[in-house]
């Protein structure tokens, strides 16, 4: 049954804004690559499971970066296959640095450039230091954040700069650099950049950036909920921010709240079945062998363990944060 959506725009734009295109290139390249292959069960089958992992989300597996960011739909899928494959990290309580989150990350995207996990990274430490503990949750939320919604806040820098150093609120719409001829400029009010900017501007700001992007943007009035709250902010305490509002990750759609957040019914089903299927192993013994095999006692199930085996001076914490960064070390001292 077709959507009103679908019914209300001309088909070209229906396509854009859904991507089709995308997929279609790379469904094509995918198919003239691996063609010998293709061949033995024909086209249309290959179209057919191609398109179904595009919509269960398994597409994005093992592709490259530039692929993974293609559309909002791919970025959503490798938010949600990335916490579901490393979600016993967080139920564990295992503590860990943005290199090994980025080890993680490249497990599933071999070239997943490290930028944007230190980037996460600093959103929840706060400065540079690249070798302090955090937790699955607080590492989680501000990946989100930088991942899914980067080019918005790159534009969301260049903007909150040019408001510190004093431009003209009504002409920042696009990313620009902050040049001494800015500087040169500033306002009667201007303030230290650790009293941050005034919140209403910096909205009004956002507003105008959201209203004329082409690229994905926060809801503009989740945008203002989160901005109405404060008089002044820096831009990490914006970050933190959309980090944490409960809101904001609802609107994306690609993890649960945070409460859920080590929850995942499906996957543990599929992990009962394996461990059923290994522990339901027994050795066979032949007619006429020594009973010294067959009177071999029984084995307990085996325990599956976490993917990820923390080093001996890791921390363990018994549960998830709130999304502070209370439980996430600033340092190793």
């Amino acid at each position: 049954m077709l959507s009103p959506e679908r019914l209300s725009l001309p088909g070209p734009e229906y396509l854009a804004q859904r991507h089709v295109l995308t997929y279609m290139e790379d469904a094509v390249s995918q198919l003239l690559e691996n063609r010998e292959d293709i061949s033995q069960y024909g086209i249309a089958r290959f179209f057919t499971e191609y398109f179904n992992s595009v919509r269960q989300g398994t597409h994005i597996l093992f592709r490259e970066f530039s692929f993974i960011q293609a559309t909002p739909h791919n970025r959503a899928s490798f938010l949600r296959t990335f916490w579901r494959c490393f979600r016993a990290v967080g139920k564990n309580g295992d503590l860990l640095t943005a290199k090994e989150y980025h080890c993680l990350l490249q497990l599933l995207c071999p070239d997943f450039p490290v930028e944007l996990t230190q980037k996460a990274a600093r959103i929840v430490l706060m400065d540079d230091a690249m070798d302090c503990l955090m937790s699955f949750s607080d590492f989680l939320f501000a990946f989100q954040i930088q991942f899914y919604y980067s080019e918005f806040l790159e534009s969301a820098a260049a903007i909150y700069q040019d408001l510190l150093t004093g431009k003209n609120p009504n002409t920042v719409i696009v990313p620009t650099s902050s040049s001494g001829q800015h500087r040169s400029r500033q306002a009667p009010s201007e303030c230290s950049p650790l009293d941050g900017v005034e919140a209403s501007l910096f909205y009004h700001c956002l507003e105008s950036l959201c209203d004329r992007s082409k690229y994905s943007c926060p809801p503009s009035a989740l945008v203002k909920e989160v901005l109405s709250s404060v008089q002044r902010l820096t831009f990490y305490g914006f970050l933190m921010a959309l980090a944490k509002h409960h809101g904001i990750n609802r609107a994306l759609g690609a993890l649960p709240d945070k409460g859920d957040l080590l929850l995942d019914p499906p996957m543990d089903q599929e992990l009962e079945k394996l461990l059923s299927q290994v522990s339901g192993l027994s050795i066979s013994t032949p007619a006429g062998s020594s009973g010294d095999i067959a009177n071999l006692p029984t084995r307990t199930s085996p325990r599956i363990s976490s993917p990820w085996k923390p080093l001996h001076h890791r921390q363990k914490v018994d549960t998830e944060s709130d999304g502070s960064t209370d439980e996430t070390e600033s340092s190793e001292n």
